[in-house]
């Protein structure tokens, strides 16, 4: 378990992805990469971005970037880190903070609504090793 967010809670989420079998099963079609900033806010000095390539129920890579723009994946995400910490501890649902814009959204929208499941387990797997936050 690990502080979110951290160099140690990505390399825990990456091995999350890769070991767990429900993932692999539920996410088996999903084939697009990410990245997701964690704006700073009252908590989080600094923004954190995550690169995620997530592929067929496994996580090819994930490493922090300097810049939201760095690259161009399937889906450039943000939230303020408020958000995501409730989006963690399960106080809000992932797909209401998609369809109420808590969480931004550019690129392929499409890939998200088609494969609600897979968008549902990513968020277990994340929550299953946070154990604390700033």
């Amino acid at each position: 378990m690990a502080l979110f967010p951290s160099e140690e809670w990505l390399k825990e989420l990456i091995d999350k992805i890769n070991s767990d079998q429900q993932y692999a099963q539920i996410a088996k079609n999903w084939e697009g990469d990410m990245v997701f900033m964690i704006e700073a806010d009252s908590v989080l000095n600094e923004p954190v971005i995550y690169y995620l390539d997530l592929w067929h129920g496994k996580c090819r890579d994930a490493y922090t970037l300097e810049d939201f723009y760095a690259k161009d994946p399937a889906l450039l995400m943000s939230a303020p880190y408020n958000t995501v910490a409730q989006l963690m501890k399960g106080e809000l649902e992932v797909i209401q903070a998609l369809l109420t814009r808590k969480i931004s959204v550019k690129g392929n929208m499409v890939l998200l609504m088609r494969n609600v499941p897979t968008v549902l387990d990513f968020v277990r797997c994340c929550r299953e090793i946070t154990d604390s936050y700033l």
